[in-house]
């Protein structure tokens, strides 16, 4: 059992003093998400070889380790060379993994297409290219030149549904990475998404059960039962708004008691991320309450597997 921290809001940091403001903070994994000079949304890696030469000498000086890493591509995007170019960054971004000595990548299933070239395709007309089974089948499609590599290399690659994703609900999630059967592919539950993959926690937590690698968390609102006032939304009632918050523990309405109960019933040993986003002004405060309220959830319901 580990537990990182997501360390977006210290994301000013450079790499080199990174390791030791996260150790400072009470952790000794990170969950390096997106950056500009390692790995960047869409993009080839900017994770050059003196760059990770010298991040990997910094965690080394600090005790800290590279927990997981988390690429963002458009591989199910419908158009091929944008999904093309997604997996050519993909082999890449194992490269670093392989080099950072880091065996969890995770990631989200997608959202299809870029937005600008969307709207170019379909100017003007009905057609509608980025529908959810046509964003599945190009996932598939990269899925059959990804898992042997990640076979290959040792690596675990574990996705979430997302909101705005082709998919954003927990348990066709589920059925597509069983079904799917490779030993590298598993899955990530996101606790401030919770209320989009639906209602009961426990249930998704016990379908997933072996498939569980990675559990992300920070709290949310139950956008569905609120009266929608706790966040301002123009126009009122917009469908195509994907509206949820990473906040801290107990600041939602996340049952993290039963989360965790249930992580402890399924045997979960997995990587627990604290990603809150909400408090940068207060960045530090926040991640240290994430280390205290995890660690405790951990002891409460995960004996024997506290980190």
């Amino acid at each position: 059992m580990q537990i990182a921290l997501d360390p977006y809001m210290i994301r000013h940091l450079s790499l080199a003093a990174l390791p030791g403001a996260v150790a400072e903070l009470g952790y000794d994994q990170i969950e390096l998400s997106p950056r500009s000079d390692f790995l960047d949304w869409w993009v080839m890696p900017r994770a050059t070889a003196p760059r990770m030469a010298a991040f990997k000498a910094a965690m080394r000086s600090a005790g800290v380790g590279l927990a997981s890493l988390q690429p963002m591509y458009r591989w199910a995007s419908p158009f091929e060379d944008e999904r093309q170019w997604a997996v050519r960054c993909w082999k890449k971004a194992i490269e670093v993994a392989v080099e950072m000595d880091c065996r969890l990548m995770v990631s989200e299933f997608g959202r299809g297409a870029s937005p600008e070239r969307s709207v170019a395709a379909t100017a003007g007309t009905a057609l509608n290219l980025n529908t959810k089974e046509a964003c599945e089948a190009a996932w598939f499609r990269s899925m059959d030149e990804l898992l042997p590599i990640l076979e290959r290399e040792g690596i675990t690659l574990s996705v979430e549904p997302h909101p705005e994703d082709w998919i954003e609900t927990y348990q066709p999630a589920c059925d597509i990475v069983r079904n799917l059967g490779s030993k590298a592919l598993k899955l990530s539950f996101i606790a401030p998404h919770t209320f989009y993959y639906g209602e009961d926690v426990a249930a998704m937590v016990r379908e997933a059960g072996d498939l569980l690698a990675h559990v992300r968390v920070a709290d949310t609102f139950n956008h569905k039962k609120s009266s929608q006032l706790r966040y301002i939304v123009n126009p009122p009632g917009s469908s195509q708004v994907r509206v949820h918050q990473h906040l801290d523990i107990g600041q939602g309405e996340v049952d993290f008691e039963t989360l965790f109960k249930t992580l402890g019933e399924v045997g979960f040993d997995g990587l627990i991320s604290a990603c809150v986003f909400a408090w940068e002004d207060r960045a530090a405060d926040s991640s240290r309450f994430m280390r205290d309220q995890l660690q405790a959830l951990v002891q409460r319901h995960l004996p024997g597997r506290a980190a």
